[in-house]
């Protein structure tokens, strides 16, 4: 396995189906139907706002998606979705695709979204992305990784606190939770410099970080 910046254009469409594999079940209300959901983030995928797994013989293994102040994993604009659902879709869909969204604050990087092929999982595949993503913070000076995990992935984030993130703060989405599927998040932070030389490579990563 190896660990790269981005991933290869052929791949598109395959990352474009990992993302909707993990993250449908927060999402799928709003951006089904799945075909053009696919289309859609297939667009909007930023590859050097990524790193990937490769298998030696060149498979993708899975992904992560970081965020900047420069961007993030899917840098799209109303017209990329009204590409995919229509005018009147993508009226709907922007505002609440934008409640998910979450200010980023200063020094941080936002892990944003970890997916993993289900052939994969449970090798390690996971933990080498968090690296990564740890990695590229401290090279820009970054002082902490950011994620936020959904209160139905319980397993996840039980896990993350084992990699050494920490719970700093929860966000309710009221009302909001009856489309969303789930009710709060709570964002979790790993500071670049915190040891991580107790926990296991090979310790299996969830489908989803958020």
């Amino acid at each position: 396995m190896k660990i790269e910046r981005g991933f290869p254009e052929h791949q598109r469409a395959q990352v474009a189906g990992l993302f909707w594999d993990a993250f449908s079940g927060k999402l799928g209300r709003i951006m089904r139907p799945e075909p053009r959901a696919l289309t859609f983030i297939a667009t909007a995928l930023s590859p050097r706002h990524a790193f990937s797994a490769q298998s030696d013989s060149g498979e993708l293994m899975g992904a992560v998606g970081i965020k900047t102040a420069g961007g993030g994993l899917l840098t799209a604009g109303f017209s990329d979705l009204a590409g995919s659902y229509g005018t009147l879709g993508a009226l709907w869909r922007g505002p609440l695709l934008d409640i998910m969204e979450r200010p980023l604050t200063e020094g941080q990087i936002l892990m944003d979204g970890l997916f993993v092929d289900a052939r994969y999982r449970g090798l390690g595949v996971g933990s080498a992305l968090i690296d990564a993503v740890v990695e590229e913070a401290r090279s820009i000076g970054m002082d902490e990784v950011r994620l936020d995990v959904i209160d139905t992935n319980l397993r996840a984030r039980a896990l993350y606190e084992r990699l050494g993130f920490v719970p700093t703060g929860r966000v309710n989405l009221g009302v909001f939770s009856r489309i969303f599927g789930f009710h709060h998040s709570t964002t979790m932070c790993l500071p670049v410099t915190a040891r991580r030389d107790d926990v296991s490579r090979t310790s299996p990563i969830p489908d989803q970080s958020t």
